[in-house]
């Protein structure tokens, strides 16, 4: 290592005659000419003009740390130079390089010493520690392709220049905490090679500072750290609390990270190869993407338009959307009119409900919309209570496995002419369609009903619909309870007494929690080329288990105790299924009956018991209710050994146990848990509430299941979103306030066990929400190319209105940098 002294380093003098030994050489590398242009904070004689090599820097390394400061120097700096100097010095040899250490602001204005380097680190305690001309040139270096890393303080280091705000990210709040404090980072890039190896959770203790402005969005943020788990102070920046990011900047590359603020941190394993893997990029040892998370580099775009007069020409009412292998995009419209179409609520009348389930298809070669099919529904009654509207109609879409070759299409849907208006049921069934691959056109003719089950329809809600293919060809299908929690003051669905001419519709112990219903589950079959259907292995019941007596399972179920699995995903590289369901109506938690409305997303790794309507959330319980008088509480659920002793009940009393799930919320906020008793029941008062999930929060909420991302690194497409996303599930809420539009990393080890996320990204700005953004998200899908198609309901509810489209967002941001041409050593491209 080199060390310069500057005049103003009186504590350097032990080290003067090792630094003089080994000055700084001014030695030009190569390369092509660059030159600072005039700082526009500067006066204009001040302006300075240096001859860089472009980029500066060659395959002989050299790193140059900078550490002064306008006030007295900080006690990190003597452990920070250490510590990147030994960086340099270990690990593979392509990645290593040579350390020189100056607190001389004059480097900045030497051009023969300042393009050495391939990076700079500014290890410097804050305040104006260079002139005018030396900070352009420092900004000649980055136009010139050079390398910055700023460490901890660093962002407090020229407090009133624009440029160099922009060069590190952010700047401190005031009310930071100044003392050190052990908390939690999560790391929610796992390429980057500053946090690739690290910890999905890194516990550490540190001073964290707080930011003026958050810097998400505008830079790319590689690691958070969680508030929760510390004292923020004043200035809490949220559940969004940047502390490492990078960006490409003026030509350059900055890497920023606010850890450090402690001499203990230069002596962290895990905090150095944090380093090493900064200045492996930002010495061009090697190329990373920091360009992923950064807003202005997505576009949003809607590529249908409204409909034309009396016409549902481009888009039905928006329920769920799939997209083929060659682009295509095939989208439902559920099955409420247009406007003009008179709706029939009177059950006397043979038309009560019936509407047009419309499947359109868009083609992005042409930008054209086809309107392939209509079914003849019954889910058209409009708004009203709920014995007044319904949500049934077309409800979910797939295509098969070998679409391309068969043209055949699943819907999932309530035909009209099935409806029993006597008793006020129905028929859901899944059919087998064959589209025309030439023409976009459905055949009608051509169904083939693979499977079909009966549900009330006296009063609605919550039908789910969602559909999915796992890699062994198994076909997920997503039930709804559809049943009313209006007679249970919107807690656990479980009042047996409302019923129609007999059948139960407040009690969803007769259906989700019952193990020979096929409401409220996820059901595994697998289809085969005759219309029929087998059970694969694995499924939650046999639909033979002699328990009980017998016949009181259905083989088909895979999950059970879920309430309204509208939208569901499958990760075909894990197999692993992704859903979301819709709570109760609950505004807040009761002491008596038990949580408030909760929504759901689980991933899920095998059949299970995921708790509605005994127990929500992480095994959160509910109280029992029953005749002769449901108003009056019985004993709380047994999460562990559940049992349904409902009236309605048809099927096993004693129930599998009760899987945690991963993601809930409620109005109260996100992850919602309270202490809990020596029988494990928690209090359910809001005052003890802790919020394990901060980055979301409910209120008027529908959860969105979103997909798994998968980056294909053969794709050719310019659209594709960047590997950075690769891994995350993507999870949504209808509406678009406080609810989640989320990217979140799960752990491997607990996931499908009730873990929970170990990091949560905000969508919101690159699926832009408001007024003429993508307000109420109803479904989201992947393209084969890479881009990301999503439906916006509209405004209104129960039909298609102006804002019903089908939006597309792609990503423009390029690929990883420096280039390969200006990588400082070639063989080391990552």
């Amino acid at each position: 290592m080199q060390r310069t002294p500057h005049h103003r380093s009186g504590s350097r003098r032990g080290l003067a005659a090792a630094v003089a030994a080994g000055a700084l050489t001014a030695s030009l590398l190569g390369g092509n000419a660059a030159s600072a242009g005039t700082n526009p904070g500067a006066p204009e004689s001040m302006a300075t003009t240096l001859s860089l090599p472009s980029p500066p820097g060659g395959a002989n390394v050299k790193v140059l740390v900078f550490h002064a400061s306008a006030t007295e120097e900080s006690p990190t700096v003597d452990a920070g130079i250490a510590a990147i100097e030994k960086i340099g010095l270990s690990g593979p040899e392509a990645g290593r390089f040579r350390t020189v250490a100056t607190d001389d602001a004059s480097v900045f204005t030497n051009g023969k010493q300042l393009g050495k380097y391939n990076a700079v680190v500014f290890l410097t305690g804050g305040g104006d520690v260079l002139d005018p001309e030396q900070e352009a040139g420092l900004e000649a270096y980055m136009e010139a392709g050079g390398g910055f890393l700023g460490i901890h303080d660093a962002a407090r280091t020229e407090p009133y220049s624009d440029w160099f705000t922009g060069l590190v990210g952010a700047r401190p709040a005031a009310g930071s905490p100044t003392s050190v404090q052990r908390a939690t980072v999560e790391i929610g890039d796992r390429q980057h090679p500053a946090t690739k190896n690290l910890p999905l959770e890194w516990k550490r203790p540190d001073k964290w500072l707080n930011w003026k402005d958050n810097p998400s969005g505008d830079v790319h943020t590689v690691a958070r750290v969680r508030e929760i788990t510390y004292k923020p102070g004043t200035s809490a920046n949220g559940w969004d609390h940047p502390v490492s990011w990078c960006r490409d900047y003026d030509g350059g590359r900055s890497f920023y990270t606010a850890m450090g603020g402690t001499v203990d941190s230069f002596a962290e394993a895990d905090f150095r190869d944090h380093l090493r893997g900064a200045l492996d990029w930002t010495t061009r040892i090697s190329q990373a993407d920091c360009k992923a998370t950064i807003t202005s580099n997505y576009t949003a775009e809607r590529v249908t338009q409204p409909n034309q007069p009396g016409k549902n020409d481009q888009i039905g009412e928006p329920h769920g959307l799939v997209t083929a292998p060659d682009g295509r995009v095939l989208y439902i419209g559920r099955g409420g009119a247009d406007s003009s179409v008179p709706i029939v609520t009177d059950w006397a009348d043979p038309n009560v409900g019936k509407g047009l389930g419309q499947i359109h298809v868009y083609d992005p070669k042409t930008r054209k919309v086809t309107l392939a099919g209509e079914l003849t529904v019954f889910g058209n009654k409009g708004g009203g209570d709920e014995t007044v509207k319904v949500e049934e109609g077309l409800l979910g879409i797939e295509l098969d496995p070998d679409f391309e070759k068969n043209g055949w299409v699943y819907l999932h849907y309530t035909p009209h002419d099935k409806l029993d208006r006597d008793k006020q049921m129905a028929v859901r069934q899944v059919s087998r369609f064959t589209l025309d691959l030439t023409t976009d056109k459905l055949d009608l003719s051509s169904e083939k009903v693979l499977l079909q089950w009966p549900v009330q329809v006296h009063s609605c809600c919550h039908a789910g619909g969602g559909m999915a293919w796992d890699s062994k060809g198994n076909l997920y299908i997503a039930t709804g309870d559809n049943n009313s929690s209006g007679f249970s003051d919107g807690y656990s669905g479980n009042n047996p007494q409302p019923n129609y001419k007999g059948v139960s519709f407040a009690d969803a112990r007769r259906t989700a929690g019952n193990t020979n219903n096929l409401n409220g589950k996820i059901l595994r079959i697998h289809p085969e080329d005759d219309g029929t259907y087998t059970l694969p292995a694995g499924n939650l019941f046999t639909g033979k288990e002699p328990d009980e007596g017998g016949g009181k399972t259905r083989g088909e179920i895979y999950v059970m105790g879920v309430r309204n699995p509208a939208r569901i995903s499958v990760d075909k590289s894990t197999d692993t299924l992704y859903a979301g369901w819709v709570g109760p109506d609950a505004g807040a938690p009761s002491t008596t009956w038990g949580p408030a409305k909760y929504d759901t997303f689980a991933a899920i790794t095998q059949a299970g018991n995921h708790g509605w309507p005994y127990c929500m959330g992480n095994k959160q319980p509910y109280r029992d209710r029953n005749l002769p008088d449901p108003t009056k509480p019985l004993g709380w659920y047994d999460c562990d050994h559940p049992r349904n002793e409902s009236p309605n009940n048809d099927g096993l009393v004693k129930l599998p146990p009760v899987t945690s799930n991963t993601i809930w919320y409620s109005p109260q906020g996100g992850g919602v848990d309270y202490p809990r008793d020596a029988n494990g029941i928690p209090s359910y008062k809001v005052e003890d509430q802790k919020e394990l999930l901060p980055w979301l929060k409910g209120g008027g909420q529908a959860t969105m299941n979103g997909p798994v991302y998968r980056y294909d690194a053969a794709s050719t497409s310019a659209d594709k979103w960047p590997s950075y996303w690769d891994g995350k599930w993507f999870v949504g809420d209808f509406y678009d306030d406080t609810q989640p539009r989320h990217a979140v990393l799960t752990d491997p080890r607990t996931v499908g066990k009730g873990g929970l996320p170990t990091h949560a990204e905000s969508l919101k700005k690159i699926i832009p929400v408001g007024s003429d953004g993508i307000r109420n998200l109803m479904d989201w899908k992947f393209a084969p190319d890479g881009s990301l198609y999503v439906l916006d309901y509209g405004r209104g509810f129960f039909t298609s209105d102006s804002k019903s489209a089908l939006w597309r967002v792609t990503y423009k941001g390029g690929g990883a940098t420096p280039a390969v041409k200006d990588l400082a050593r070639k063989a080391a491209v990552q």
